[in-house]
């Protein structure tokens, strides 16, 4: 094992000869932390430690006060797994393999650099915010961590290996469309560990499932350490070894079930509007979009975003100053109504939008406007959209099999979900004293598109008649 040992827990450490070039760091999930030299260049730079002021789950902490870790503990946290996992290979197919060290380092730093090229608020600056003020944005933090890679070792004249920075950005983007057809490489299987665009099985799951779900006060029955005790190496492909096959589905089952409830949380998505709202109104003033395109501008942009419009003086950003009050004064968009897209119309939905809304009112004596509604179009799925992500993995018999094969869900359980994919629909009214008016539209909105309500019930009369007491005075 070189400069490696592998203690009980079968976590790398570095040996005794190398311990004064390593720091140990201690995690609140993983526990004791060995951080090498070379990922120790990286981290200890301005550019890095800009992820302590991203809030890992953006928003979220204001509905749950728990969730103020960073994107910077994530990240420690998957550099850590992603060592784990090829040591783990190493240690049972490592001749077979020939994994080497430059192997163990170059897997650990993509994921150490995941996520270095992400927005603030989480995934609402690229998904909510850019597509607003910049017509058919496709940017993405996974580029962006790509061109912060390459900015931090010119920056800070990082001595890496050409050739191993190749290979690290490109385990960073191995979970995009097509990525693994992109390059021709011998060893397939280290581009399964960080972000697995065969199936979705990585280490970047594993520690975001359970730090997010940990710091929320939730339960989380998925334990991924059974995955990465059992996985193996057949036809240059991570497989897992066939009785955990319900292990995985909880994977994917425990990340759709956070997404529901606390992702996409009708309070936190309320908030998320109003915010983005906010910021769309100020970017003409702080120009924000404009630091999309240069890495030496962009580091600087983190979640003081919103203390900086809160507390600045200056005219034009009065109406985001406004909003922000608002959040902070819990006088938020008020949550209407929802309802689940009938599952024969999962294929052909297209988004519902605030003029759909608006088209549905009958006449009455308000006339609503687009900047009176919010639409919320969330989308829950297992990471394959309508698809089953457990039909894209390979499965073993046991540790001697030499042969992968995949493993129907029928032939598992008949109580897993036919379905695997939600769409819900929201509708928020920006102003309290139209939550009536609003779902009313919503309602009829329903009504003519599917012939019915399709909403569990209705808005509740007291919270529509409190709302509006409370501004007709």
């Amino acid at each position: 094992m070189g400069a490696f040992r592998t203690s009980g827990s079968n976590t790398a450490s570095p040996s005794t000869e190398d311990r004064h070039l390593w720091k140990h760091v201690h995690d609140n999930v993983h526990g004791n932390i060995y951080l090498d030299p070379l990922s120790l260049k990286f981290i200890d730079t301005e550019q890095f430690q800009r992820l302590r002021d991203l809030k890992q789950l953006g928003l979220s902490h204001m509905v749950y006060p728990g969730a103020v870790h960073s994107r910077f503990e994530h990240s420690i946290g998957v550099y850590w797994l992603a060592g784990n996992a090829i040591e783990k290979l190493k240690a049972n197919q490592g001749l077979e393999l020939d994994i080497d060290h430059a192997d163990i380092h170059t897997v650990k730093l993509a994921g150490l650099l995941h996520d270095v090229g992400h927005g603030p608020f989480s995934h609402l600056f690229e998904r909510e915010f850019l597509p607003r003020v910049i017509h058919g944005s496709t940017w993405n933090h996974e580029d962006m961590s790509l061109n912060m890679i390459d900015y931090m070792v010119d920056e800070h004249n990082i001595d890496i290996d050409s050739e191993r920075l190749k290979k690290v950005k490109e385990m960073i983007t191995a979970s995009s469309e097509n990525a693994l057809m992109k390059t021709s490489r011998e060893k397939l299987f280290l581009y399964d560990i960080v972000a697995n665009g065969r199936n979705g099985i990585d280490v970047d799951k594993f520690d975001y499932i359970v730090r997010d779900s940990r710091a929320c006060g939730l339960g989380c029955n998925f334990q991924f350490e059974r995955l990465l005790d059992t996985m193996q190496v057949i036809d240059n492909e991570i497989c897992y070894r066939a009785k955990e096959y319900l292990t995985v589905h909880k994977l994917f089952y425990t990340r759709a079930d956070l997404h529901r409830t606390v992702y996409t949380h009708a309070k936190v998505k309320a908030i998320e509007l109003m915010f983005v709202d906010a910021l769309v109104k100020a970017d003409n003033h702080l120009q924000v979009s404009s630091f999309i395109h240069d890495p030496s501008q962009y580091w600087k942009l983190d979640d003081s975003i919103i203390k900086t419009i809160e507390t600045a003086d200056a005219d034009e950003l009065k109406e985001s100053r406004d909003l922000i009050k608002r959040i902070r004064r819990r006088d938020l968009y008020q949550f209407c109504n929802e309802f689940t897209v009938p599952k024969d119309k999962l294929e052909h939905f297209k988004h519902v939008t605030a003029q759909d809304i608006i088209c549905s009112q009958k006449s009455g004596s308000v006339d609503l406007r687009e900047e009176d509604i919010a639409v919320s179009n969330v989308k829950i799925d297992l990471t394959k959209g309508r698809n089953n992500p457990l039909e894209s993995i390979n499965f073993f018999e046991d540790y001697d099999s030499k042969e992968k094969f995949p493993i129907s869900k029928d032939q598992i359980s008949h109580l897993l979900p036919e379905y695997n994919q939600d769409l819900i629909v929201r509708v928020y009214s920006k102003k309290p004293e139209l939550v009536e008016v609003v779902s009313q539209a919503f309602e009829n909105f329903q009504i003519k598109t599917y012939g019915m309500k399709a909403q569990v019930h209705g808005t509740p009369e007291r919270k529509r008649r409190r709302i509006f007491s409370c501004y007709s005075n």
